[in-house]
């Protein structure tokens, strides 16, 4: 493969990601993440991910990395992007990145050989963002029907949280996440509409064998128990994490929204209270963000249906990419495991 950009087949990542160490690649995307780092004798470098359709990749782009605007003719017009102090320059442009699969530590490790700054019109940002698998329409027919099958007083609050606060306009296009899962336009409402299900059939398990469980309880913690990622993340246009979500994090951002409405809507103090509780449990213990760990029933469920969707989908995402003649995956640091496809 050369460097010329006009002469190498756009790949996706998803077949990237099967590609053997040495193999080279042509990707298009947008940048969803860069910093500036330095290596080991103190040259700058840029970590980088980039996004498509079918989902994202992380690389290396080198201090000797070769950088062209293709639509000028192969003009350098950034210069020198790493004397630039402005880390974020190439989040949310699309680029077109020539690349070489490597290995670090028994790992797959991308390096960037050549970029090329494309043009922004004719390949928009906004195109390669990756979008939930699940029709927006059935996303939207299932969370309203989970809304509607509460009673009141919480089939009220959550109408009023929704329609008449206007949160559901963000709420069924945002992220879940960054990176680790359903990190893409629309994941928010996939993951909700998941745990939300898997919490209803657990909790019904345990209400016919006679433990006292609140149904409807259960089910508006889990449609409402991720809301502050809503202030957490953004989509510029793809998912990234704003200030608030680094140094507070979605779990306080959602007790914080979470009580203003209760108060806003005059909720019921005990049922504001649990709410509230499931809301700043659901990561089921403090190494993983919890402040508070799990004291109700119902907390201790939805906390259980939020894991346990995570692991799914981790595991989902991680062997769907492995080659048909290999059942274990790469090291999954999020999940501190491999993966088997048996």
């Amino acid at each position: 493969m050369t460097e010329n950009k006009s002469s190498a087949t756009v790949i996706k990542t998803s077949e990237i990601k099967k590609m053997q160490k040495d193999e080279k690649f042509y990707v298009l995307g947008v940048v969803t993440r860069s910093s500036v780092r330095k290596d080991k004798n103190g040259r700058p470098y840029w970590d980088i991910a980039i996004m498509d359709g079918d989902g994202s990749i992380e690389g290396k782009v080198w201090s000797n990395c070769i950088w062209y605007a293709y639509e000028d003719g192969g003009k350098d017009i950034i210069g020198d992007p790493l004397s630039d102090s402005r880390t974020s320059i190439l989040e949310g442009k699309t680029l077109g990145l020539l690349g070489q699969i490597g290995e670090y530590k028994g790992q797959a490790q991308y390096a960037f050989n050549a970029v090329y700054y494309v043009d922004q019109d004719k390949y928009p940002p906004h195109s390669f963002v990756q979008r939930s698998p699940i029709s927006p329409d059935e996303l939207e027919k299932e969370f309203t029907k989970l809304r509607n099958v509460c009673s009141e007083p919480l089939k009220g609050f959550l109408n009023f949280v929704f329609d008449t606060k206007k949160y559901w306009d963000k709420f069924k296009d945002w992220p879940a996440a960054v990176t680790h899962h359903h990190a893409y336009v629309g994941g928010l409402l996939e993951h909700s509409v998941t745990t939300t299900r898997v919490a209803r059939y657990i909790a019904k398990v345990y209400r016919s064998l006679g433990m006292e469980i609140d149904i409807d309880l259960v089910t508006a913690g889990a449609l409402l128990h991720d809301i502050g990622k809503l202030e957490a993340y953004t989509l510029n246009p793809a998912p990234n994490m704003v200030t608030e979500g680094n140094v507070i994090d979605h779990v306080a951002l959602g007790y914080k929204i979470l009580s203003g409405l209760s108060e806003e809507y005059g909720l019921e103090s005990k049922l504001s209270l649990a709410l509230a509780h499931i809301v700043l449990s659901h990561h089921g213990s403090k190494e993983f963000g919890s402040p508070v760990l799990p004291a109700i029933p119902e907390a201790f469920v939805v906390s259980a249906a939020d894991d346990l969707d995570f692991r799914l989908f981790c595991w989902q995402e991680s062997v769907s990419t492995l080659e048909e003649d290999k059942e274990i995956t790469d090291f999954h640091y999020a999940m501190q495991r491999r993966f088997w496809k048996k």
